[in-house]
This record gives C-alpha cells, structure tokens and sequence, in this order.
C-alpha cells in the first residue's frame, strides 16, 4: 500500500512544464514501535488529565491512526492505562529497591529518600499518574501496594536494628510502612512546589525519621486521657 504523496513548491520545470508531484514514503512503523507510541502518548495524557479526562479518540488522534489501532494493541483505553500503571510500579519499585546499598541504616534511609524523589524528578508524568486513584485493576495493584512493597524492603532493616536494640522486631512493619509513607507524602507535596531542593528534602526527611527513631522508645506511652 501506497503512504501519502506530498509535492513541494518547485513543481515546474523551467521550460514551464508541469513535473509530476514527487512521492515520499514515509517509513512505516513496526507493531512494537507503534505500541511504544501509544504509551508514550497515553502516559502524557494520563498525568495531564487523568483516566477520564482521558479518550481513545484523542490518544489516537495524537499518535496518527485510528481508533481501531489502540484497540488491535491493548483492547481499549483500560488496558492502555493498565500497562502504562505496571511501568510505572516496576520502575519506581526497581530505583528504591536498587538504591538500598549501603550498610548504615541512617545512608540506607538517605538512599531510599533520594530514589523516590530522584523518580519524581525523572519520571514526573508517571509519578503523576501513580498518585492517582487508579480506576482498574493492574497486576502490581495500587500505589498503596507499591509503597507496601518498598516498605517490605525497609522492614528488613529495621528489623535487624530492632533485634540489636532489643525491642520488638514484630513492630518492624507498622515503623516501615510509616517511614515510607511519611517519604511517599512528602514527595506528592514536592511534586508541585520544587523547593526546597532535592537534596535539601532528603537531609530533612532523614533528618526527622533518624533522629526520631535514635530516641525511640522500646516501649512507648500515651501521655493523654485516651488509652484505646
């Protein structure tokens, strides 16, 4: 099949006859490239407008092609947002857990601090679509999960600090979740507003969850009236 012919504006001979219009093929594009396209494109308008804001039409539009060419790649919209949403997960997930490298706890909450923020200012689109309620279902679940699962990482650690500080490594996971999501939050409010900059966010991050945690209680009281 022939692609579009284009003419340009020297079409006349300078005997004053008329050339023909010149062709130019353009290079078609492979299955793989094309789907490649499709994400590119659906993760723009994703971080921008969100799942609903979001149409075939206009994901079609902008890649070039027709409607029934992102349903022949991922079945729809869904399944467009859906892959778009598992490489994001995957690649957030890769950059914290890769990062855990150093031996002492306070670099090794440095390092996390630093990925997730490095993440933010590299993949901003994607981190934009992570914080969003995702309206179906992904294999790798939500960004609660996610974050579930970079805590999981963390756990460890601290329960190995736990066990040499004699408290109880039981209550690894409720500290994690919460050092995580303490960074998780941070980064969202960081997202907009850029400043301070990153490194001075890390400093400060580790700055309240190590020095919080150097003078933690093995056994902790509430010192108000409720006690449950």
């Amino acid at each position: 099949m022939m692609d579009d012919v284009a003419t340009d504006s020297s079409n006349t001979s300078p005997a004053g006859k008329e050339k023909q219009p010149r062709r130019i093929r353009r290079t078609r594009m492979t299955g793989a490239e094309r789907r490649e396209q499709l994400l590119d494109i659906g993760r723009t308008l994703f971080a921008s407008k969100g799942f609903e804001g979001t149409s075939v039409e206009e994901i079609a539009a902008k890649a070039g092609v027709s409607k029934p060419v992102v349903y022949e790649h991922f079945g729809g919209k869904e399944g467009l947002y859906a892959v778009v949403v598992d490489r994001e997960m995957r690649q957030l997930l890769d950059m914290v857990t890769s990062a855990l490298t150093a031996g002492h706890p306070r670099e090794l909450l440095e390092q996390a601090a630093f990925a997730l923020l490095d993440y933010i200012e590299t993949y901003t689109d994607g981190f934009r679509i992570l914080v969003r309620d995702s309206p179906v279902a992904q294999s790798t679940g939500t960004f609660a999960s996610l974050i579930s699962d970079i805590a999981t990482q963390v756990e460890d650690i601290l329960g190995q600090e736990f066990k040499g500080r004699g408290f109880d490594q039981k209550l690894a996971p409720l500290y994690a979740q919460a050092l995580v999501g303490m960074v998780a939050l941070t980064g969202q409010w960081w997202l907009d507003v850029r400043k301070p900059k990153k490194a001075e966010v890390a400093a400060h991050l580790v700055n309240l969850a190590w020095h919080g945690l150097d003078g933690l209680e093995p056994k902790p009281r509430l010192i108000g009236h409720r006690k449950s």
